[in-house]
Parts: structure tokens; sequence; C-alpha cells
């Protein structure tokens, strides 16, 4: 068994990356702004991606490197962590057109606002499901994720 990817494998993470870069630099402006829901479902969803990544990775490397493992389980954690406040931050930003703030616990009921606003809380309440089965509340709440293996 192989430890490491085929070298002729597409690497498609670079130009994420630089996808990403370009799109702050040209769709963030300088000076205070409100970042919009739109912007921030957006965030989340490329947080869950990032986090599915990360725990594939996690999942296949920690079986061969355990200590690689225990720092990609890690960062999944702290991805995970980032998308619970960028989730947060989507419930305590302004309703396009009205300016209404909704409560979060609201997403708990699907679809409060209707299709498509809060695909949000459907994509964090599946992904909610995954964390609550590969990951400790301890793991989640703890100041450092502990990184145990030297």
């Amino acid at each position: 068994m192989s430890r490491t990817a085929s070298p002729t494998a597409q690497d498609f993470v670079p130009f994420a990356t630089a996808a990403l870069d370009f799109h702050r630099a040209l769709n963030v402006p300088g000076g205070p702004l409100v970042t919009t829901r739109a912007e921030l479902d957006a965030l989340h969803a490329h947080l869950v991606s990032l986090h599915g990544l990360l725990d594939a990775h996690a999942a296949r490397t920690g079986r061969l490197v355990p200590i690689e493992g225990d720092h990609l389980r890690a960062a999944r954690t702290r991805i995970w962590q980032a998308a619970d406040h960028v989730h947060a931050a989507y419930h305590a930003a302004p309703r396009t057109g009205s300016g209404e703030v909704p409560d979060r616990e609201t997403c708990q009921a699907g679809l409060p606002e209707g299709s498509p606003e809060l695909t949000i809380c459907q994509r964090h309440q599946r992904t909610a499901h995954l964390v609550r089965r590969r990951t400790t509340p301890a793991d989640l709440h703890a100041p450092f994720t502990g990184l145990v293996r030297h």
C-alpha cells in the first residue's frame, strides 16, 4: 500500500486557495462593511468542504502515520469550530431586504425562512451529525485540541 498519493493526481487545492485570494481582493473593499448573508453562506460551504477534505485525510493518514493523523484531526476540529462561528455570524447578519435578524434557534426547524435562504442550516446540521460521530464533546470545547503523540 502506498503512503502517498499518485504523482499524477491533479491537485485542485492551490486553485481553490488562489480563487479565495482573488475573491477577497476583488470583492472585499477596505473600510467598514457588513458581510452579506450570501457571502457568509458561501464561506460556510467552503469551510464545510474543507472539513470534509481534512476528515478524509485524517481517517486515511491516521492509520499509517498516527502522529500526522492527530494533527489532521486537530485541524479538522478547528475548521468545524470556524464553520460553527460562521454559521452563528450568518444568523447575526441582517436579512436581505428587511434587515431583520432571525433567531439562531430557528435553524433547528430546517428551513424556517424557506429555501434557499437557510440551506446553510441544512448543511450545518448534516455536518454537525458527522462531527458528533467523529469528535468528542471534550475535543470540541477544549482550548487546545490535544496533540499527545510525539
